[in-house]
């Protein structure tokens, strides 16, 4: 009689023992960070989906749920061609991989944790992103992007983490008043934890969210940071200060967007907004390091990434601002950060 051999399977993944665990125990305050951040992110995007979804009920977000075949997935939630918002994005990515070696040296510049010796490592990627594009060009477009990524060991154990993250705000019309509320409502979550975070964020903002080709900063800033692991502070006081970022989202936009979102505006005032929205689209597509990363990610998931993106934008040849109107002055202030606070 024929015996065949005994079917040697494939240890599971770490995704598939990180989806175990959550099925059989659920995720706790003693979990690991990967899980909790997940399951974090996934909350607030619920959360804030909820309340733009408010301010147009009529317009509802399409929301597709996605995998990735080396583990994790994501949630995209986007609206288009609403009545407040042209196009506005929240979306969710959880990745797991491999780090090839060239990848793993780039990253020890900045974490010294990662084993310098091994060819390739785990990782762990989980990101909370948002993007809302107005239809009124008085009301300003804001970003946000608050993330948490991690090594580990064959075993899933961790052996580097580290958060990044910040909110700006992008107005094609400027109302000093609205600056000055959404840097206030950033500021008052960062000095609860560092009162040197919210300066250092912020200049870290204006420096990273810039225009080179166009010498002009993409908005009014708010807050910036990336790489900050345990030679800045412990994980648990990180992550309470990412959650605490976050929560001061929706408190620090929907009253600006609630003053603007129907007043009346002009032929000529949406062009400009069209302007400005190219502007964003050379930012993103060009210089954004999210933007290349997700690209470059195998298995990307594109539409999800390029999320970021305006409906509508558009380029005018050797376009100026008249002297003195409103267009010249938000220019004015791109040139030049402005401290709101």
């Amino acid at each position: 009689m024929f015996t065949s051999p005994l079917q040697l399977t494939e240890a599971p993944s770490i995704a598939d023992r990180d989806t175990i665990s959550k099925r059989e125990s659920g995720v706790t305050e003693k979990s690991p960070m990967r899980l909790r951040m997940e399951a974090f992110i996934k909350e607030k995007q619920n959360e804030i989906v909820a309340a733009l979804q408010e301010l147009d009920p009529s317009h509802k977000f399409r929301i597709d749920t996605w995998s990735r075949p080396a583990g994790g997935g994501g949630i995209s939630c986007v609206q288009q061609d609403g009545e407040v918002f042209e196009k506005a994005g929240v979306n969710t990515s959880i990745v797991y991989g491999t780090l090839p070696r060239p990848a793993i040296e780039k990253m020890r510049v900045n974490h010294k944790a990662i084993d310098p010796d091994v060819d390739s490592l785990e990782f762990f990627a989980a990101g909370l992103s948002l993007v809302l594009h107005p239809q009124n060009p008085n009301a300003p477009t804001v970003h946000l992007n608050y993330r948490y990524f991690e090594t580990m060991d064959k075993d899933g154990k961790c052996n580097a983490w580290w958060f990044g993250g910040g909110t700006d705000l992008t107005p094609s019309y400027l109302y000093d008043e609205d600056a000055i509320h959404f840097h206030k409502c950033i500021k008052d979550a960062c000095d609860k934890h560092d009162r040197g975070y919210y300066p250092r964020f912020k200049q870290w903002c204006d420096k990273y969210f810039y225009i080179p080709h166009r010498q002009e900063s993409r908005g009014v800033g708010g807050i910036f940071f990336d790489d900050l692991d345990v030679e800045e502070k412990d994980q648990e006081q990180l992550f309470s200060f990412v959650k605490d970022c976050l929560a001061s989202f929706l408190p620090g936009y929907l009253p600006i967007i609630t003053r603007r979102k129907d007043m009346p505006f002009e032929d000529r005032e949406k062009q400009w907004q069209q302007l400005r929205r190219g502007r964003y689209v050379e930012f993103n597509l060009v210089h954004d390091r999210g933007t290349s990363f997700g690209l470059n990610t195998p298995s990307a998931r594109v539409e999800s990434i390029l999320m970021s993106l305006p409906l509508t934008a558009r380029w005018l040849y050797m376009h100026e601002a008249e002297k003195g109107s409103r267009e010249e002055r938000i220019l004015t202030v791109l040139k030049r950060p402005v401290e709101w606070v």
